[in-house]
């Protein structure tokens, strides 16, 4: 398992790992942690789906978070988007379940494009069409698109081919 205090401590490793420094780190946990407080549930302090079921047990019960400072959290979503491993990959640094890994990526990636969104660094993800991409960009000269390759069925007929 990753030692994310060991991480913390050192900076070249949080630099490694998360792409910030420590000063940047605590910056951004403080916001983070605000963030991560107003999305939880009151009573039990972690965040839930909208669509979870009453609770029938009370508070405290059953396996307790792999991930339980905000620290870690914070640490645990920065790693994956700088390095998007695999969930099992993830999974195996942060002894997590693959699955739980995911649920973890699903949860905390919002709450953190939140924390960047207030701070206004998020970059911006679409663009709907040509002139806005002028407007953006206005001293681009050249732009290159890069596309992929799709294999479709033919016939094996050549002259069914030729239409092809």
């Amino acid at each position: 398992m990753l030692d994310v205090n060991r991480v913390l401590k050192e900076d070249r490793l949080l630099r490694a790992f998360t792409g910030l420094n420590r000063q940047a780190f605590d910056e951004l946990s403080q916001d983070f942690e605000i963030v991560v407080k107003q999305d939880a549930m009151p009573a039990a302090g972690y965040a839930y789906a909208k669509s979870q079921k009453q609770r029938k047990r009370s508070v405290g019960g059953g396996r307790k978070a792999r991930l339980q400072r905000v620290e870690d959290k914070l640490f645990f979503i920065l790693f994956y988007l700088k390095c998007y491993p695999t969930f099992d990959v993830a999974g195996v640094l942060f002894d997590l379940h693959r699955s739980r890994a995911h649920r973890w990526m699903l949860r905390l990636q919002p709450l953190l494009e939140k924390v960047l969104g207030k701070k206004m660094v998020l970059p911006e993800r679409k663009l709907e069409s040509f002139e806005e991409f002028i407007v953006r960009f206005p001293y681009a000269k050249e732009v290159m698109i890069d596309g992929t390759e799709r294999p479709i069925q033919r016939p094996k007929d050549q002259k069914k081919q030729k239409s092809h």
